[in-house]
């Protein structure tokens, strides 16, 4: 066996494998998706500066349908609706790009709109276009299946609202601003959205979780509890709370320019798959 062959089943069993079988994560694809993010930070934050976008409340809402849409893409996916090689487009990471590549695409295109007076606002055009590309799918969702579990999507959520109440009630009380602030409330929602989601899945429905650290850490919890995945919750707070602090406090003013696409990035990070598990229970896929 030479180099080329061994170095193929090396790159076939730690990344490949995983995006045609859709098999759970493993420590070496996860550390080089996570260096791979890491990197492409800057080239996006890069892009913005050259289109002149600045990350605000009004971007942050505009590109959150685009979230939306590449949750419910990838369900369509688990649905089946897609064959190879076609289905491999759709499976993480590689989805990651597609909607990268259209999202940029029609933020170009509104953009340029608006600078040729076109329309006055490409915020309004853009978040329509994420909008329009999510109904497509949820449409595609109901018309390829039919709805099965609203409670236990219905209940996510309230396990995401309740838990999200509470860590703003209690910050509240002990004058905690680091978790008052509503961009961090809102990100922490994302998150708190995605351990109820992990939540119901896997300690209600009996699916299973693809990462490699919170399986890790749940495994923990299942020697001591019946219901290993409510560990996800103080494991959020364990990991955003420093997150935030260092946001917020810790960087230097030549630095803070990169903090809302950081924040921007955490969003996606906690949506995305929130929004992809619920839809998926929904679905019952």
């Amino acid at each position: 066996m030479n180099i080329i062959d061994t170095l193929w089943q090396y790159i076939y069993k730690y990344y490949i494998n995983g995006i045609v079988n859709d098999t759970s994560y493993n420590p070496v694809d996860t550390v080089t998706y996570a260096i791979l993010l890491g990197i492409s930070l800057f080239g996006v934050y890069k892009l913005l500066v050259k289109l002149k976008i600045e990350i605000d409340t009004s971007f942050i809402i505009a590109v959150t349908p685009y979230i939306l849409a590449g949750s419910s893409l990838r369900v369509l996916e688990d649905s089946g609706a897609f064959s190879p090689p076609i289905k491999y487009l759709f499976i993480t990471p590689v989805i990651y790009f597609v909607i990268f590549a259209v999202t940029v695409s029609i933020l170009s295109l509104a953009i340029a709109l608006e600078r040729n007076r076109i329309i006055k606002d490409y915020h309004i055009f853009f978040c329509a276009g994420g909008i329009a590309w999510t109904l497509v799918n949820i449409a595609s969702l109901i018309v390829l299946g039919e709805v099965q579990h609203l409670e236990y999507a219905a209940a996510i959520l309230v396990l995401g609202l309740v838990s999200t109440g509470v860590v703003y009630l209690v910050s509240s009380k002990l004058n905690f601003t680091l978790l008052t602030n509503k961009l961090n409330i809102s990100i922490l929602f994302t998150h708190l959205l995605d351990a109820s989601s992990t939540y119901v899945g896997m300690d209600w429905l009996g699916y299973y979780e693809k990462h490699v650290v919170p399986t890790f850490f749940i495994d923990i919890a299942g020697k001591f509890t019946d219901h290993p995945a409510l560990v996800m919750y103080p494991l959020k707070l364990l990991v955003f709370i420093p997150v935030f602090y260092m946001l917020d406090s810790q960087f230097d003013d030549k630095d803070k320019k990169f903090i809302p696409l950081m924040k921007l990035v955490i969003i996606v990070l906690g949506l995305s798959p929130a929004v992809r598990n619920t839809l998926r229970i929904l679905m019952g896929v």
